[in-house]
């Protein structure tokens, strides 16, 4: 859910206090056009720009549509000046999470090249104010959101191992988390993947390891049936393949959030022609 005081703030950024540029009367219409194909997203968030401003939205494609260039993907009528102030805001939002599903939607096609079953996973490397924006771009281009806070999920990371140890990091986080919380532990070497499970681990995430050192992680996880398998570290467009033939259940990539490209997209005002 946007709200109000997230487009107060995206619009004091960027009109400032004295918005003369945009002091332009009468009526129009906007158009934001894709200029690359992709699939778009973030709709929601540029809708609720113009919502702000008082701008009719008056068409708009779903999020996780797939466009081609040339493509128009919202539409909008109202005041010159309004439209003008909210159109670099909402381009902006709009570009960003289009490039975050884009990237997602790519990863999730290599992905199923070897596996119709793997998640391709986001994770906690957002950007500041905008991970439900970035969140919800992920899910529009077919991926997971993995855990949106740090509510949602304990994740045993190296630093908890370093203070505590594997198993008493683990039992610590035990000791303190709702029955229906997952605990996600973190491990660099294939000989603590069953360490991990033994000791009551939900998911075992494999960081940072090569593809032949996490089939053989997951090799060794047989005998947990109700362990999940989890892939992360570096991986790429170029590697996500060779990890989803792995086996893993769940591939997690910092890169469809913190490294997408914007998609290019443009936004015209006044006559089509």
């Amino acid at each position: 859910m946007i709200t109000d005081t997230q487009v107060e703030r995206w619009l004091r950024e960027d009109l400032g206090h004295h918005d003369v540029t945009n002091d332009v009367p009468g009526e129009t219409t906007g158009r934001l056009v894709a200029k690359e194909a992709g699939v778009v997203a973030g709709l929601e968030a540029a809708t609720a720009v113009f919502d702000y401003l008082d701008v009719d939205v008056t068409e708009r494609l779903a999020d996780g549509t797939e466009i081609d260039a040339g493509d128009e993907v919202l539409r909008v009528e109202g005041a010159t000046r309004e439209v003008l102030r909210g159109e670099r805001v909402a381009v902006n939002l709009a570009g960003h999470a289009s490039g975050i599903a884009t990237r997602t939607h790519e990863a999730v096609q290599r992905a199923r090249t070897e596996s119709d079953d793997v998640y391709i996973a986001a994770t906690r490397k957002t950007t500041p104010g905008l991970r439900g924006l970035e969140k919800r771009a992920v899910v529009a281009g077919g991926g997971d959101t993995h855990r949106l806070d740090l509510s949602h999920m304990v994740m045993v990371k190296d630093n908890h191992v370093a203070e505590m140890g594997l198993e008493g990091a683990i039992e610590h986080f035990q000791e303190r988390t709702s029955f229906a919380t997952k605990i996600d532990v973190e491990v660099e070497h294939v000989a603590d993947t069953p360490r991990a499970a033994e000791a009551g681990a939900d998911v075992v995430l494999l960081d940072n390891m090569t593809p032949a050192e996490t089939r053989n992680a997951v090799e060794a996880l047989a005998d947990y049936e109700d362990v999940l398998a989890e892939a992360s570290g570096g991986i790429t467009l170029e590697t996500v393949a060779d990890y989803a033939a792995t086996g893993v259940d769940v591939i997690s990539m910092g890169a469809l959030t913190h490294s997408a490209p914007s998609l290019d997209l443009s936004f015209r005002t006044g006559d089509e022609g």
